[in-house]
């Protein structure tokens, strides 16, 4: 089965983004709540759905939940936009989109601590999942609405996803 590198290294960071250490996803991941970059691209088609992943089985955090349609951590060396674009091309195989930055704030679960950079674009294109996806659709906003608080969604998805139907596809 596959499974996470524990041995991935990620830059650390203070809550401004400067970078102060580095650690392995294994120490960030095991309650140790050393802040660490990500990315998020939540993708609208113009019919003003929301594209979201579910996540497979074999991940670290949050196995079988459905969440940002890409999310991932920065790595070590590499900028907030150059991650956002790999981490598109890497998981839904898109490479033609502008990005808008919705927010950047901390999430802090009982394992982690993130520095999230949120994302927004509108995209029409051709979407293809890869393997690091058990599966991704688009749903309507009412369809997401519906299924928060009942245990479908990730946690960071669910306290970004007020903020991101906000601001809408426009």
């Amino acid at each position: 089965m596959k499974s996470d590198n524990n041995e991935e290294m990620f830059p650390l960071v203070d809550e401004q983004g400067n970078i102060i250490g580095a650690a392995t996803r294994g120490e960030c991941h095991n309650g140790s709540k050393k802040l660490h970059p990500v990315v998020h691209l939540h993708v609208f088609n113009s019919k003003g759905e929301l594209y979201l992943q579910k996540r497979p089985l074999w991940k670290d955090i949050q196995p079988s939940k459905w969440d940002t349609a890409v999310g991932g951590h920065i790595d070590l060396g590499e900028s907030v936009e150059i991650a956002l674009k790999r981490e598109a091309q890497e998981e839904l195989g898109i490479t033609d989109f502008t990005p808008e930055l919705i927010a950047t704030y901390i999430f802090e679960s009982d394992r982690e601590r993130e520095l999230v950079f949120s994302h927004k674009t509108v995209y029409d294109g051709v979407i293809t999942p890869s393997d690091e996806l058990d599966e991704g659709r688009f749903w309507s906003i009412e369809e997401v609405k519906e299924s928060i608080g009942k245990g479908v969604f990730t946690p960071n998805f669910e306290g970004e996803v007020e903020r991101v139907i906000s601001k809408g596809t426009a």
